[in-house]
């Protein structure tokens, strides 16, 4: 008898066997159904070898058990210890599905199809598995006969006998065999609508390209014709109705299961269309209304069943519309969008376990060798297969990709769908989740012969493969361009410059004859700079193409490299720190005014790093300030200050684009900011802090050269409009009003003429020509406007302002903040300006009735010429000047009572309002987002086009861009513009009842 505590050895040689409970195992080991064989060496090795032991021996007790009788136990027993071809199938069936276990329990004699050893049966094709289908006479025993023909498939793929292709084709063959017997029983049950019609049944996707998953819808188009003499109505009525009975007797749920879901829903208009159609039917479709993803579905077509005469026209007759896909205008968009569509779907709590669809995954390699095949498939017939892995072998063969890329992404593909068959396997469900379960990952990982660490091994290989694809999956369209252009590489096979030319086309590029040019100009040679620069443009290139011009992004790479490609810091940048390329690219391509910011000093770049360049974060006032007025003390005369100044305004005003782009079109390291407020924050607030201080530094530099260090009148400049409420744009000029008092002692017409002089001067330096982007200096909201003097004292703003002023320049005050000069004759202009921007007692009637027709007037008047109204971000309903308008009406009647909208900003304003009850809750976030929507429009509009605007562009392209800045992707302009619309609307009906009405 064992001692107390101590393990058999037994046990402890089933635990080394790989057994995870060896207590049950022992059981089952001594149990009557094993009695005979329990002690057999090859048994315990055979169950060690299987992917889960205890699985297998589980299955085989029951498999014993459901035998129906001693004679039949004993025959199954003595072939499995007698047969080492049985025994590995049989146990290492047992061992990898529980389904395929269950199958075997209820029909306990199917076992002896995996007896059979011949060389005919290792790889099976369509008529043996017809054979073996051909003594089922219903749904219930084809279901049955469908699982024995799997069994064998599954033995042969567990055991190493086939590989993960030749399985996928087994699986698709069988398939075809199962259709056909399907539609055989829906014929013999119809045969009056048989004898009617002609009916072809064409296989797609994975069915279709001999590629099949254990458990996966079996995509299905039907093609039907009339027999000669019959009515074509009714013979479409009758091949519907058999074409109905096919899909539901390989669908339905009966007492032994299902075989899997037939799909129709890749015919012309989807589920909504009829499910048969005639040949002609389907080509008037395809001519004139198929989208771009139903000819990349085509590329799979095969026909399987039925009139094979009839799907040979079918595929003859749509195979010259599926290789003329990639010149349709939209070819790229629509591509792109599919397969965002795909990626956004995923939920997020599976993206990162999703097999099939996730980042990395076989749809990103299937999709690259489907894009691939559409572009050059149309003059090269090798590339013209529906299987993915011979297509990617074709490809390689003719150079459209490179080798060794070929035979990473195949071993990838191979493992992944390895993975994914070996996943369904288990309990013969659709599915392409990695489980989570750390039984079913050592199931999982020993299955694909991982037996160290099963579990770690499996996340490691499958992480690496992932990574493979991702990488590869960016690689595959634009390293063969460079080698295309870049004659290197000897024994390479190239793409032809032709071929080089209908990719450029096919990923966007629209002058892919210049294109060519400049990655020659970039990548060809042997010097380091060519060497690294083909490094780094395959990963540019595809951020290019994800761009609304990526025409644009290569042309300005190329400036820039010209500028740069000598300075050492440059490319290794660009090369080690992982930010800065794709920063670069996405800045690059998003429009004109990040380029030519750039283009104007090109050293600019180095702020696109994250390494010791300062970053895109923008940099406070205090900083800028201190920068600017120590150039402007370094500076040899004013004329040298103010240009410094500028110039330290141009590289900020790139990084804050720069910031500004990528936060709004995401990249790897930092995905787009959720926030669009703090987008506009950041713009509003970095180029108001810089504006402020160039102003400051150029009034330093113009009193220094003109007086020395004291100017005879104090002297302040007070930022308006959007300059004080910290909401500047790229192309904003600065609103000002300047104010002056003289000095004790200096005559006050001396002071007048030094103050004036220095706005002057001031206004004439910021606009000197230069490469330096100019600064406007509009002083036009002073008293009299134009017709008034431009600098006045204190007490003469107070003067006027008593007597004078109207409604609007109370108004007007609100944005009123000190940006420049003598910090205290600022506020002291600013305590004047308080009793009228926050009147006590509020705002009197008629101030607001005053405002009210300004405004009206306003909108009538002022809206430009043929501009569409409704999306005019300014003065358009629900633009800029209602929700200001509204919100400093507010501040008007409000200000006096409650502090917090003592603000010069609109969303602080706005904020205030909402937490003092003036404003519900819900309209205030209505107001909130119209504001900052019809910012970033604006904002967008600048950064596209180099030039400000008030409303969308018309020209396509702008347009296009303008929506990527905004969230849109490829081909959702038409979105962005409904979006802005309704948005807009409904701030004008909250305008409407707070200005109007309230």
């Amino acid at each position: 008898m064992m001692a107390p505590g101590r393990r058999s050895s037994t046990f402890t040689r089933l635990l080394r066997h790989g057994f995870t409970d060896p207590s049950a195992a022992e059981r089952l080991l001594d149990g009557p159904e094993l009695s005979p064989v329990r002690n057999d060496p090859f048994l315990l090795e055979a169950l060690a070898a299987t992917a889960d032991p205890d699985l297998a021996l589980h299955g085989l007790v029951r498999l014993v058990e459901a035998q129906s009788g001693p004679a039949a136990r004993r025959e199954l027993l003595d072939t499995l210890i007698a047969a080492k071809p049985l025994r590995d199938r049989l146990l290492g069936v047992l061992g990898a599905s529980a389904a395929l276990a269950d199958h075997l329990a209820r029909h306990p004699r199917d076992w002896e199809a995996l007896v059979t050893y011949e060389p005919r049966d290792l790889h099976p094709g369509v008529e043996e598995f017809e054979r073996g289908l051909a003594e089922a006479a219903d749904p219930v025993s084809l279901r049955v006969s469908y699982r024995r023909c799997l069994l064998s498939i599954a033995a042969r793929d567990v055991c190493g006998t086939t590989d993960v292709a030749e399985t996928a084709a087994e699986l698709a063959d069988l398939a075809t065999a199962t259709l056909r017997a399907a539609l055989g029983l829906a014929r013999a049950a119809a045969p009056d609508d048989a004898a009617l019609c002609r009916l072809a049944v064409i296989a797609m996707g994975k069915c279709g390209g001999h590629e099949l998953n254990y458990v996966s819808d079996v995509d299905v188009i039907f093609v039907g014709e009339a027999v000669e003499g019959a009515d074509e109505a009714k013979a479409l009525r009758a091949a519907t109705k058999l074409a109905s009975h096919m899909m539901r007797i390989c669908s339905e749920t009966t007492v032994e299961g299902s075989i899997w879901p037939v799909d129709a829903n890749l015919r012309p208009e989807g589920r909504n269309g009829p499910l048969v159609r005639t040949l002609s039917s389907h080509l008037a479709y395809y001519q004139r209304w198929a989208k771009t993803w139903e000819f990349q579905a085509l590329l799979k077509a095969r026909p399987v069943a039925g009139d094979l005469e009839l799907g040979a026209d079918y595929v003859a007759a749509v195979e010259p519309m599926v290789w003329k896909a990639a010149e349709r205008e939209n070819f790229v968009v629509d591509v792109q969008n599919m397969r965002r569509r795909v990626v956004e779907n995923i939920p997020v709590s599976e993206v990162e376990r999703e097999l099939k669809l996730g980042p990395g995954g076989l749809r990103d390699v299937e999709f690259a060798v489907q894009l691939l095949q559409l572009v050059h498939g149309r003059a090269d017939g090798s590339l013209r297969s529906g299987t993915t892995l011979d297509a990617l072998q074709a490809l390689a063969t003719g150079g459209y990709i490179g080798r060794a890329d070929a035979v990473q992404l195949d071993a990838a593909y191979r493992f992944l769908r390895s993975m994914e068959h070996r996943i369904q396997l288990y309990r013969l469900r659709r599915t392409h989740l990695v489980p989570e379960d750390e039984t079913d990952l050592r199931r999982l990982g020993r299955s694909l012969g991982l037996r160290t660490d099963p579990v770690a091994e499996l996340g490691r290989e499958w992480k690496r493969h992932a990574s493979v694809v991702r990488r590869l999956h960016e690689k595959l369209f634009y390293r063969p361009l460079l080698d295309a252009v870049a004659q290197l590489a000897p024994g390479e096979t190239r793409l032809s410059p032709e071929a080089a030319r209908e990719r450029l086309v096919a990923l966007g590029y629209a002058d892919p004859a210049s294109a060519l040019r400049h990655l020659e100009a970039l990548a060809s040679g042997v010097s380091r700079k060519a060497a690294i620069q083909r490094t780094l443009l395959p990963v540019l290139l595809g951020w290019f193409a994800d761009s609304a011009d990526p025409d644009a992004g290569l042309l300005n790479f190329r400036k820039v490299s010209d500028a740069l490609g000598k300075t050492p810091w440059y490319l290794r940048l660009l090369r080690d720190e992982g930010a800065a390329a794709e920063n670069l690219a996405r800045v690059l391509s998003a429009g004109r005014l990040a380029p030519d910011l750039l283009m104007r000093a090109p050293e600019a770049v180095a702020l696109l790093g994250d390494g010791d360049g300062g970053g895109l974060e923008p940099r406070g006032r205090a900083l800028l300030e201190q920068e600017i007025l120590a150039a402007v003390r370094r500076a040899d005369g004013a004329v040298q200050a103010v240009a410094a100044a500028r110039g330290v305004r141009r590289r900020e005003l790139f990084r804050i684009a720069a910031a500004d782009i990528v936060g709004s079109y995401g990249t790897e390291a930092q995905p787009v900011e959720a926030d669009q407020g703090a987008l506009v924050d950041l713009v509003g607030g970095a180029v108001s802090d810089l504006t402020a201080a160039t102003l400051s530094g150029t009034l330093r530099a113009v009193v220094r050269e003109g007086w020395g260090d004291t100017l005879p009148t104090r002297f302040a400049v007070i930022g308006m409009g959007r300059f004080g409420g910290h909401e500047l744009g790229y192309g904003s000029d600065a609103d000002v009003l300047f104010v002056h008092e003289p000095r004790d002692g200096v005559d006050e017409r001396e002071a007048a003429e030094a103050a004036n002089k220095v706005v002057s001067e001031m206004r004439r330096l910021l606009q000197i020509p230069s490469a330096d982007p100019p600064l406007l200096v509009d002083a036009d909201l002073r008293p009299e406007g134009k017709s008034g003097p431009l600098v006045r004292t204190v007490k003469s703003y107070a003067a006027y302002y008593r007597r004078w002023s109207l409604a609007w320049e109370s108004q007007a005050l609100l944005r009123a903040e000190v940006v420049a000069g003598d910090e205290e004759l600022g506020s002291r202009f600013l305590e004047l300006a308080d009793p009228l921007r926050y009147p006590a007692g509020g705002l009197a009637e008629e101030a607001v009735r005053e405002i009210r027709r300004l405004k009206a007037r306003m909108e009538s008047e002022r809206l430009p010429r043929g501009a569409d109204p409704k999306l005019h971000t300014k003065l358009g309903p629900g633009g800029l000047s209602d929700v200001e308008w509204t919100v400093q009406l507010i501040q008007m009647r409000h200000g006096a009572t409650h502090p917090g909208l003592r603000t010069t900003r609109t969303r602080a304003a706005l904020t205030a309002a909402r937490d003092a009850g003036l404003i519900p809750q819900e309209e205030a976030a209505t107001l909130d987002e119209a504001w900052v929507l019809a910012t970033r429009v604006r904002n967008a509009v600048m950064l596209v086009r180099g030039r400000a605007g008030d409303t969308f562009p018309s020209d396509p392209r702008e347009l296009v861009a303008v929506g990527r800045y905004l969230g849109y992707g490829p081909g959702r302009v038409g979105d962005m513009l409904d979006d802005y619309r309704r948005t807009a609307r409904r701030a004008r009906t909250v305008v409407d009842e707070l200005f109007y009405a309230g």
